[in-house]
Parts: C-alpha cells; structure tokens; sequence
C-alpha cells in the first residue's frame, strides 16, 4: 500500500511543471488501476483549497466535486476522527514535523501503507520502522 500526498493531485494538473505533472499522473494511475495507493480526508480537503483558490485556472465548485469523485474519493480510506489527531500529535512530539504533516503521516500509517509520496518531507525517511517517505520527483528535478 502507498499513499499519496496533496501535491501529487496538484502536480498532476499543471502544465507548467511538465515533468512532475508526468510523474505524478504515473502515481495517480497506479493508485487507481492497483488499488493498492490511498489518500485521506485531509488530502481531499487540501486538494479542494488549492483547486478552488490557487490554480491558475481555479476549478469551478462542479468541476472540484468532478475530480474529487473521479480521482480521489475512491482512494480515500482514512478519515478525520479523533485517534487520527492523537496519532499526529504523538508524531509531532516524536519526529518534529508541524501537525498537518503529521496528520498525513498518521494517516498513512493508519491505512497501513509502507510508502508515502510527497515532496514535502525528508526523502527516504523511515517512521516508525514501517513507512518510507518518497520524493517522487527527486528524479525528475535532475532531469531539468
């Protein structure tokens, strides 16, 4: 299992970042196709701040619920809930990251994923000797 960060979907969409929108489309697809990549709620929300508000061409509130139907609501298997905050604040304390990040590594490590794709974080981490952080585009940026 593996789970994908924020920044994958946004990547995924922008023509400006050729290459990474390359990669992260390869990431969206496998997740899709093998039903082994999952996101949370988290992800979901964050994906619809940056549709709405940061895009270049912003999404329309159609078109957002459009994507987020397609492309991240059937990977979506953790949600907010209590223990999932408990989980990230007991991360913050242990590894230093600030919450939101945390959430998303407690949401990983819930789902039982073993990889975790994002730009955002110290690649090839290892938290908690069961989840591997990925910078999936490492390779792409020495490509450029």
């Amino acid at each position: 299992m593996f789970f994908l960060d924020t920044n994958i979907f946004v990547y995924g969409l922008l023509a400006a970042e050729p290459l990474k929108r390359q990669r992260a489309l390869q990431l969206v697809e496998s997740a899709l196709g093998s039903h082994q990549g999952c996101v949370s709620y988290q992800v979901i929300q964050e994906f619809a701040n940056v549709a709405l508000k940061k895009f270049a061409q912003r999404f329309q509130a159609d078109e957002c619920k459009q994507f987020i139907g397609a492309a991240l609501q059937p990977l979506n298997r953790v949600a907010s809930s209590a223990e999932l905050l408990d989980a990230a604040l007991d991360l913050q304390a242990e590894i230093r990251y600030g919450l939101y990040d945390c959430l998303i590594i407690a949401s990983a490590l819930q789902a039982g994923c073993d990889t975790l794709y994002t730009e955002d974080l110290q690649h090839y981490q290892l938290v908690r000797g069961k989840l591997r952080v990925v910078n999936p585009f490492l390779a792409t940026a020495n490509a450029t």
